[in-house]
């Protein structure tokens, strides 16, 4: 579990840095750490949190940065209001996501696409084998969750999609 005092001087420390993002896992906790222009949050997320503990705000950033930390039990889902009746497409394995067959090659799909059940969404790289990604919802791509080249988690939402 991180401390409050650990995750200031974390983000202390990318603000005064080129770094854009950090990500840290220890001890079953993990915490992200994005500079302005991608979201500013702090995500700490824990497979067994106590139920004393609530959403810490951390209050003494840089005042270039905005920051507020979040803790959430891995049992409790993350519910957003305005993502209600929204399908996610989840990663089935961590490895590197790519929204492109390559480079130079237009994505697989954008926000606002139709796609099916058999709709390639992306590549997931894992140990050097390219794994295409199938929707497996028919419906709309509302959003596209994470960043071409960006590190997923089994598990971890990459798409919104509103279900027909």
């Amino acid at each position: 579990m991180f401390k409050l005092s650990e995750i200031k001087e974390l983000i202390k420390l990318v603000d005064q840095t080129s770094v854009q993002e950090l990500e840290i896992e220890n001890e079953g906790a993990r915490l992200l750490i994005r500079k302005p222009g991608k979201t500013e949050v702090v995500n700490v997320q824990t497979a067994s949190i106590p139920h004393t503990y609530s959403p810490v705000a951390v209050t003494q950033a840089p005042p270039t940065t905005e920051v507020s930390a979040h803790v959430q039990s891995a049992a409790e889902p993350d519910a957003a209001p305005s993502r209600a009746g929204l399908h996610q497409i989840v990663s089935p394995m961590v490895g590197t996501f790519y929204r492109a067959s390559s480079p130079d090659a237009a994505p697989f799909v954008n926000t606002g696409d139709r796609v099916s059940e058999k709709t390639v969404v992306c590549i997931l790289e894992a140990m050097k084998l390219m794994n295409e990604l199938e929707a497996d919802v028919r419906g709309e791509i509302v959003e596209v969750l994470v960043e071409n080249g960006q590190l997923v988690e089994f598990g971890q939402p990459l798409f919104l999609v509103r279900p027909e």
